[in-house]
C-alpha cells in the first residue's frame, strides 16, 4: 500500500505542475500579462481518502474556500473533507504561487480535526496536514481546483498516513 501511495503523489504532483501549462493558451504566453489568481473562492465537490490498511478507499465530499490575502502570495483557507460517516475540519496557509495566467499552484500546511473515530477521507483522528494543489480562473467567477492532503498520523492504531485527494468548483469573488 506504501508504494501505491507514494505512486499515487508522486503522479498527482507532476499532473499539477504540467496542467498550468497546458491550460495555458498559446496568445496568453505570447503576451505580457498579470501571473497567478488573485480574489477569493468557497467552493466544492469529489474527495477520495486513502491510506487505511483495514479500508478501501474512502470516497466523499469536499467543501473549500480560499481568502486571498492582496499583498503577500498567502492565503487563508478551510476545507471540510466529509462521507457518510465522518468528516475532517481543516485550516490551512498555503504559498500561492501564479505559474499562469489565473493559475496558481499553492504548497501549505494545517491541522486537521475529525468529529468522530470512524474514517473520514483524511482519516480518522486529529492530525497535521499537507497540502499541495493547484486552482485557475475559467471564468470571471468559476475556478476549478484540484489537491491532495497528506495527513500525518491519521489513524489510531496505527502510525499511516492518510492522503487525500480532491478536485471541484468554486464561485470566485
Amino acid at each position: 500500500m506504501k508504494l501505491h501511495l507514494k505512486t499515487a503523489v508522486f503522479s498527482l504532483l507532476s499532473a499539477l505542475v504540467v496542467a498550468p501549462v497546458v491550460l495555458a493558451t498559446s496568445d496568453a504566453v505570447a503576451q505580457p500579462v498579470a501571473r497567478g489568481m488573485a480574489g477569493s473562492y468557497l467552493g466544492g465537490g469529489l474527495s477520495v481518502g486513502v491510506g487505511d490498511p483495514d479500508e478501501n478507499a474512502v470516497l466523499g465530499g469536499n467543501v473549500q474556500g480560499r481568502l486571498h490575502t492582496a499583498e503577500l502570495p498567502v492565503s487563508l483557507r478551510g476545507a471540510v473533507l466529509f462521507n457518510g460517516d465522518n468528516a475532517a475540519l481543516m485550516p490551512l496557509v498555503t504559498y500561492d504561487i501564479g505559474v499562469a495566467p489565473n493559475t496558481n499552484l499553492y504548497l501549505g500546511g494545517g491541522y486537521s480535526f475529525t468529529l468522530n473515530d470512524d474514517t473520514s477521507p483524511l482519516g480518522n483522528q486529529n492530525a497535521p496536514v499537507i497540502t499541495a494543489g493547484v486552482e485557475t480562473a475559467v471564468r470571471r467567477h468559476v475556478v476549478v481546483y484540484g489537491d491532495a492532503k497528506l495527513g500525518i498520523d491519521a489513524f489510531r492504531d496505527s502510525n499511516n498516513t492518510a492522503a487525500s485527494f480532491q478536485v471541484g468548483a468554486a464561485y470566485r469573488f
